[in-house]
């Protein structure tokens, strides 16, 4: 199971809320258009990779688009919260049943393991001896 893709040089994993810009052609005119969401999944080798992201629309309507990772019509990947820390699986399909206060538990889990994660320096041991 993969938790990590990678566009481009940006890098993202399962559980990131990221903002897709994907390029539409309609007849002649070409226009681009965002999607805004968390990532609840990576699938596929290779050359054949997507992921899928998920966001809360009006009248509280969940929005699925499966993105494939090597497409053409893709313009930008970028990450705007991360949440991969905060993630112990690789397919997040339990989001679905969940409300915006239970996923938001997903980003303040991944703050908390980052912070645990910092070594401190040598000055606060110093001190923490005192």
């Amino acid at each position: 199971m993969a938790l990590f893709g990678k566009f481009k040089d940006v890098e993202f994993g399962v559980g990131d809320k990221i903002r897709v810009t994907q390029k539409i052609k309609e007849g002649e005119k070409d226009r681009t258009q965002s999607f805004e969401g968390m990532v609840i999944g990576l699938k596929g080798h290779a050359g054949n990779k997507s992921f899928t992201v998920r966001r809360i629309g009006t009248a509280q309507i969940g929005i699925e688009r499966i993105f494939p990772l090597d497409g053409d019509n893709i313009e930008e990947v970028k990450v705007v919260k991360s949440g991969t820390k905060g993630v112990d699986r690789a397919k997040l399909y339990y989001t679905r049943d969940k409300s915006r206060r239970e996923i938001e538990k997903i980003y303040t889990r991944a703050n908390r393991r980052s912070v645990e994660q910092k070594p401190a320096s040598k000055s606060s041991k110093k001190k923490a001896k005192k």
